[in-house]
């Protein structure tokens, strides 16, 4: 979220809170990107605040819902207010229950693995329409081929993003084996450690796909305490994040500090990649 829209965010959010009875004195921005997250003070709720057209978020409400009904280790919405979006000068705002952080805040791999396994079998009891993860390589695809949205991106580093992209989404497809419903975006930034146990957040990022795709946001460790995960397809799935995460730090609209460090950086590790596995990026 731009700078300039923060402050009328934070009114936004505070003034639905007031209004449903909790008391929003302060608050406080724990995240700002693509949507600002807040906590809410002294009444401690977690907002998520986005521009109106993000009407994402009822999506997001329904199936947290559903997820934590069937155990899931999701967080959850803040139970003092009905469950659902509010509407205010231009934002959105849902309002979740705020986990205090508990020590050692540090993750075993072996736990991380153990909540996604448990947050994919409840997801593959629930049936809602989603995009396919190839959708969101599309979209990745999209940005790198278009030169005004991605100015800074030399040439040769645009001709390896799109056809390393292009090639590892036909070695995934070919290489078939079972979708589901997946996070999307299960990386260390979406798992918060409460003391009922790691809890996942953000599920506007839902997708179909092998839960390689998803394993593909974690820590390479976690990979080896999930069963049953295809190995091959898991280090294909790891490569293809990186491009499109690599994709979107070159976008000029990007807010992620040190963004374009990064970029540059991921580069290097794909053209290492690519090397490594005596892969070809042409074609």
């Amino acid at each position: 979220m731009q700078a300039s829209e923060v402050p009328h965010a934070v009114s936004a959010a505070m003034s639905i809170a007031s209004s449903r009875g909790l008391t929003a004195d302060d608050a406080i921005v724990l995240h700002n990107s693509n949507k600002l997250t807040l906590r809410l003070l002294p009444c401690d709720v977690l907002a998520r605040v986005a521009p109106a057209a993000h009407q994402v978020a009822q999506f997001e409400i329904e199936l947290a819902q559903r997820l934590a009904a069937s155990g899931c280790p999701v967080a959850a919405l803040e139970p003092r207010v009905e469950p659902r979006v509010h509407e205010r000068d231009g934002f959105v705002v849902t309002l979740w229950t705020h986990y205090e952080p508990v020590t050692p805040q540090e993750v075993s791999p072996a736990d991380y693995a153990h909540a996604l396994q448990r947050l994919h079998v409840g997801m593959r009891e629930v049936d809602v329409p989603t995009p396919r993860f190839t959708d969101r390589v599309e979209r990745a695809q999209q940005l790198v081929a278009n030169r005004d949205q991605t100015p800074a991106l030399a040439d040769a580093d645009r001709e390896l993003l799109g056809s390393t992209l292009r090639s590892l989404r036909r070695v995934i497809d070919e290489r078939g084996g079972a979708e589901q419903l997946l996070h999307g975006e299960p990386h260390p930034g979406n798992v918060l450690t409460t003391k009922n146990g790691l809890v996942f957040i953000d599920l506007e990022t839902c997708c179909r796909g092998p839960v390689e795709f998803d394993l593909a946001h974690a820590p390479e460790e976690v990979g080896e305490h999930y069963p049953g995960v295809d190995q091959d397809m898991l280090r294909a799935c790891r490569l293809l994040v990186l491009a499109m995460i690599t994709a979107w730090r070159w976008d000029r609209g990007d807010q992620l500090p040190n963004g374009r460090r990064l970029g540059t950086e991921w580069l290097g590790q794909i053209r290492a990649a690519l090397h490594r596995n005596g892969l070809e990026t042409h074609g």
